[in-house]
């Protein structure tokens, strides 16, 4: 499936990493965002198995999972949405270094998931505005995705400035690279040679 299409499923697990596309997420208190536990491994496999087809569940669950317990600095930062205290979605943002300055210059968002049950109500959106907000508060310069530009596109996400954040992968479908800065001034026009973190290092997820 095309990045640019509406729907939230595309061929590769990586690629899907919108599920819950449109609605108003309601705060109410049975419904909140807050930070992942090692504890919640099991239900975040549960997550991405229930939210994704057959073709690609297997593998986004094992990326979730592998990120949960990736050791990396600075840390990934996972968020899960609660329904009455039963996990319903799951986001990770997890760093992004500069391979020449052996530096952290930002951060990934992948995968996200929202169960199929709770889908259309905003929860998504709810995750990765909070994301964003706390990555805003760490001072994080770019947060990047690999995703549907239509959807990502409501948190300022754009895809041209995103050719000078080159991976070591070659992208499949290079219109679904975007990227937020905090400051779009602060980069200039230099190109940044990208690593990721182990779990992401598989060309097949690109």
């Amino acid at each position: 499936m095309d990045p640019r299409s509406a729907a939230g499923r595309a061929t590769h697990a990586f690629r899907t990493c919108a599920v819950a596309l449109d609605g108003r997420f309601v705060d109410s208190p049975v419904m909140q965002i807050r930070s992942a536990e090692p504890g919640d491994s099991g239900s975040i496999r549960e997550i991405h198995l229930n939210a994704f087809d057959e073709n690609e569940r297997h593998a986004v669950a094992d990326l979730a999972a592998a990120l949960l317990s990736e050791p990396s600095d600075p840390g990934a930062l996972h968020l899960v949405a609660e329904d009455g205290g039963t996990i319903v979605g799951h986001v990770c943002f997890s760093p992004l270094f500069d391979r020449a300055k052996l530096e952290c210059v930002g951060f990934l968002l992948a995968p996200l998931a929202v169960a199929s049950s709770f889908q259309k109500r905003g929860i998504g959106s709810a995750l990765v505005r909070e994301g964003l907000r706390r990555l805003e508060e760490r001072h994080v310069d770019s947060v990047l995705v690999y995703g549907d530009p239509a959807y990502y596109g409501r948190f300022d996400f754009e895809v041209e400035t995103a050719k000078r954040f080159v991976l070591p992968f070659p992208l499949s479908q290079p219109d679904g690279w975007q990227v937020r800065l905090r400051d779009p001034g602060g980069f200039l026009d230099e190109v940044v040679r990208l690593d990721c973190v182990e779990p992401l290092r598989s060309p097949e997820l690109w």
